[in-house]
Parts: C-alpha cells; sequence; structure tokens
C-alpha cells in the first residue's frame, strides 16, 4: 500500500494541464503547492493559465495506491460541486477539469477555482489576523442561511436523487465503529454517551444533501460574504438535522487544540450568536425560502439528540487521529492537548441530552 504522499508531482502535471486542455484549449497547469486541508485526499495550490490570462487553481487528488472510494473519491466531490453549481445563495468552487486516471495506481484527481478569501473558526483556530468579533458573528448568521438554502432543495432537485440515504441511526453506529478502534485510556466513558444515543434515536425527517463537516473553517469568506463551501470529501444525503447541529454545536465547541489562545483570537468568538439565535435565522431563512408550514421547525425537533452525536463525532475522530499520532516520534502538540479535553467534549455530548 502506498503513503498517500507517495506520487509524482510531475505526473500530476502534466495529467493536469491535460485535462484542462480538454476544457480550455491550450490551457497549462504549474507551480504546484501542497495545502492543509482534507485527510483523505492531497490538496495543491497551483496556476491554470489560458493564453493571455492565469487563475488560480486548487487540486484535489486521491491517494496513489488505494481504491478511490468513499472520502477517497474526489471525482465524486467534483461532482457535488457541479450538481450545486448555481445553487442561489450557496457558492461553491466552480470544477474547472477533471481526470479519471487510471486507479488505483494512477489517482484520479479535479481542478476546482480559487478565489481570494479566508477560512477561520472563531471557536479553535489561531489565526495572525483573525477577523474582528462582529465579522465572526456575521459569518455565522451568514453560514445559517447558507445551509437554510442547501436544505431548502431536495436531492432530486440537485440531481443527487441517485445517492442512497444514510439514516441517523447509521450514521451514529459510523462513530460507534471508529471508537471501538481505539485505546481503552483514550475517551473512557464514550460508551455511556453511545448508550444514551443509540437507545433514543429519533424519527427521520425528508433527507437533504449533507456537507458533513459543516462550519466556518470549511467556508471562505472575504470580510462577511461568503465565497464559497468547501471541502466536501464527507458528503452524503441524510437527515439536515446533522449539518444544522454541526453548525450550532461549533458556537461553543467543547473540544480545544491549543490551552490557551491569544487575546484577538478569543476576542473573535466573544459575540457570536447563541444556538437560539442561530437556529431562528436558519428557520427564518427556510420559511422566506417556501417552507411548508412546519417544515422549518421540524429542523428544531430532536436537536438536543443530534447535538449530542456532534460531541460524540468530534470526540470519536479526535480519538482515532490521536491513537495514530501518539506513536509516531514527534506527536502533534495539538492533538495531545484535543485529548486531554475528551472527557469535556463526551460531558458536553451529555449535557445536549438532558438539554442544557
Amino acid at each position: 500500500m502506498s503513503d498517500v504522499t507517495d506520487i509524482d508531482l510531475a505526473d500530476v502535471l502534466r495529467r493536469a494541464t491535460a485535462a484542462a486542455r480538454r476544457v480550455h484549449p491550450g490551457a497549462d497547469v504549474a507551480g504546484l503547492l501542497r495545502l492543509e486541508g482534507g485527510v483523505s485526499s492531497l490538496t495543491y495550490a497551483a496556476t491554470m493559465r489560458t493564453g493571455a490570462s492565469e487563475r488560480p487553481v486548487v487540486l484535489k487528488v486521491a491517494p496513489a495506491g488505494l481504491a478511490p472510494v468513499r472520502n477517497r473519491d474526489v471525482l465524486r466531490q467534483a461532482q457535488v460541486l457541479r450538481c450545486l453549481a448555481g445553487l442561489d445563495g450557496f457558492p461553491v468552487p466552480a470544477v474547472e477539469f477533471a481526470d479519471p486516471g487510471a486507479p488505483p495506481q494512477v489517482p484520479p484527481l479535479f481542478g476546482m477555482a480559487r478565489r481570494p478569501s479566508e477560512s477561520y473558526e472563531p471557536g479553535l483556530d489561531v489565526s495572525p489576523t483573525p477577523p474582528s468579533a462582529a465579522v465572526a458573528a456575521q459569518r455565522m448568521l451568514v453560514a445559517a442561511r447558507a445551509l437554510a438554502r442547501l436544505q431548502a432543495r431536495s436531492p432530486d432537485a440537485l440531481g443527487l436523487g441517485a445517492e442512497p440515504v444514510c439514516p441517523a441511526a447509521e450514521e451514529l453506529g459510523r462513530w460507534q465503529r471508529l471508537f471501538a478502534t481505539v485505546d481503552a485510556d483514550i475517551g473512557p466513558g464514550h460508551e455511556k454517551l453511545h448508550e444514551r444515543l443509540a437507545g433514543s434515536v429519533p424519527a427521520g425527517v425528508e433527507p437533504r444533501v449533507l456537507h458533513g463537516d459543516f462550519r466556518l473553517a470549511n467556508m471562505l469568506f472575504s470580510g462577511a460574504t461568503l465565497e464559497a463551501v468547501i471541502d466536501w470529501e464527507i458528503w452524503s444525503v441524510g437527515d439536515p438535522r446533522s449539518d444544522l447541529a454541526w453548525l450550532l454545536m461549533h458556537t461553543q465547541p467543547a473540544h480545544v487544540f491549543h490551552e490557551d489562545r491569544p487575546a484577538a483570537d478569543r476576542a473573535a468568538c466573544s459575540a457570536l450568536p447563541t444556538q437560539a439565535a442561530l437556529l431562528a435565522e436558519y428557520t427564518s431563512a427556510r420559511r422566506a425560502l417556501g417552507a411548508i408550514p412546519g417544515e422549518a421547525d421540524q429542523s428544531a425537533t430532536d436537536l438536543s439528540w443530534f447535538l449530542g452525536v456532534c460531541y460524540y463525532k468530534v470526540a470519536a475522530t479526535i480519538a482515532v487521529i490521536y491513537k495514530r499520532d501518539r506513536r509516531r516520534p514527534e506527536p502533534d502538540p495539538a492533538l495531545q492537548v484535543a485529548a486531554r479535553h475528551l472527557t469535556d467534549v463526551l460531558e458536553a455530548g451529555h449535557r445536549a441530552l438532558d438539554g442544557e
């Protein structure tokens, strides 16, 4: 099995250029620069030249030597971006070109437009130039309205009706299976939260397209203007309350990656809307977009359960990544901090279920 970084960059550029020329005759792709973001594929910044003009693009490349399935399926990510292109109020990067490769040895790739902008999670990130508290708060409200736009349309209406629906209980099972792989000293007591969640799964509602990690860190902003929703590695079709609860949770995340953050970063999250205010913004937008009576209000039903799942999901994700990272010669200090706070995350899940 090849390592995710075991890839011929010269060949990637050659193939990207060939793919670009099939759409933009005479195009050339150059200047690969590895970017952070995504955990299942490689992400690069590059420049696409067409005639006398050039514009920045982002390349997503599946890992070589592995079957491009599930979250490694970069062409599936390109598919959802194409289907969402033109959805008013919900911008996504434009797909410029794609190449299917010959997996697993020659990995698929695609290129998408890149616009000058920034991503920043107010409650978690550290930045030399964080946004002001007012801008961060406005971004949260913009994100809620954007989610309402996405969830106002059925998967059929978006051209994704053939996608299988993932029920909430199945999603919970996914995170339980991850937690079952970690060492006993990581996140002790997680079984109790899972037991409570598994014993109170709510009835489903009409499925919608889910991003899977819908939060500000996966959005690009210029000031308070949303430029694009990015990182579609784990998109699916399922219960819309999953994405909504995930956004709500990030107004006051229980997980941390820094024991202390600079004052400017703490200030950036000091005026974020409450979960109630953010939910009101979302439901108001759904009604304005023509939601039938009661449909928008369904989004608020059983949200405590979905918030509990969000905390469980966070804890499972951190636990699995930390399990691998702590075996390295130089473990990531941020993950060590996150692991120390796993108990806090699990307790937040219990509080959510208790309606606190």
